[in-house]
């Protein structure tokens, strides 16, 4: 069992687990693709993400027949946990290992326990990506890094949870994106956008279109990487509305990426803030009130009171 981590927003330095960091992501990007194979498609592929749970991250159940499976990364005790309905399962040590090895163990698991899947094994979102099976060069593994990681999106996810109450509009639930390797939520206008037409690698133009069918303020975390080599919070309009780009948001620390085109939030500023939650969520509020006061949301109709436990909403007659 790896040794707990005691911050609840420890420091994660990109260049001191940036490896890792790689090595993860194509780890999760297989276990997303066995949920993806096996899940009917829901909008703006809702059906691929996987969520937090208090000792990683989850597929949450998977239909297989008349069996269910869930594929948990356990960064407590360092193993990816393979249950089955049936009572069945298998437990795979987390530990330095080529991306190779990993997908042969998967798949051979899955195999030994009658399930019968096949993926795509090019991963997504990865610009020159080699396919999963012949991936040797992706092996590190540092066990205290990847549980700081996910102490950092547990934390997150409670924030981005509390900031999605405050919306009566469409959104997304809170999810971990891991083509994108992102823990994001989205608000939605309920207005259809233009088609999008940017590229994507290892991802089909229908797909992309789809997921910004309609018009969006996106916000969440990401630990950094393709030229961006610092843990960041982001919050981003799609389409872009006139202005946005030049909206005052808050905190001080935050800035608008031309590059990236999104409010970005460096990590750092966060984690050392005196109050750390606070912070977060005024850079989510009021890169939000950027994208629906740019946009012309209705937001009279789409806003409402941060939610609080154990208190119905209250709408007047």
């Amino acid at each position: 069992m790896a040794e707990l981590t005691c911050s609840p927003w420890p420091e994660l330095t990109y260049e001191a687990w940036s490896e890792t960091r790689s090595t993860l992501q194509l780890w999760t990007q297989i276990v997303g693709k066995i949920r993806l194979a096996q899940t009917p498609w829901l909008n703006h592929s809702w059906h691929v993400p996987l969520y937090l749970t208090a000792r990683g991250l989850t597929t949450s159940p998977i239909a297989y027949a008349s069996r269910s499976f869930e594929i948990q990364f356990d960064f407590i005790e360092q193993v990816l946990d393979i249950a089955v309905s049936d009572g069945t399962g298998r437990r795979l040590a987390l530990k330095p290992q080529a991306v190779a090895e990993f997908y042969a163990a998967v798949m051979a698991a899955l195999a030994d326990l009658g399930l019968s899947i096949a993926i795509n094994e090019y991963p997504c979102e990865i610009a020159g990506a080699t396919p999963f099976s012949h991936d040797r060069a992706h092996c590190a593994y540092d066990a205290e890094y990847a549980q700081r990681f996910w102490r950092i999106l547990l934390q997150s996810d409670r924030v981005l949870k509390l900031f999605r109450t405050a919306f009566i509009g469409k959104s997304s639930p809170v999810h971990f994106f891991w083509g994108s390797f992102d823990l994001a939520v989205t608000r939605f206008s309920g207005r259809r956008a233009p088609p999008f037409v940017g590229k994507t690698p290892g991802v089909a133009d229908e797909i992309m279109r789809e997921a910004y069918s309609h018009e969006v303020s996106s916000a969440g975390f990401w630990p950094g990487g393709n030229g961006t080599d610092y843990p960041l919070f982001y919050s981003y309009a799609y389409p872009q509305p006139p202005g946005f780009a030049d909206c005052v948001v808050r905190p001080d620390a935050a800035s608008f990426s031309k590059t990236l085109g999104e409010f970005l939030l460096p990590y750092e500023a966060v984690r050392t803030a005196p109050d750390p939650d606070t912070l977060l969520l005024s850079f989510l509020q009021s890169t939000y009130e950027a994208a629906a006061r740019s946009a012309h949301w209705d937001r009279a109709a789409l806003e409402c009171p941060r939610g609080a436990p154990r208190i119905p909403r209250h709408w007047p007659d």
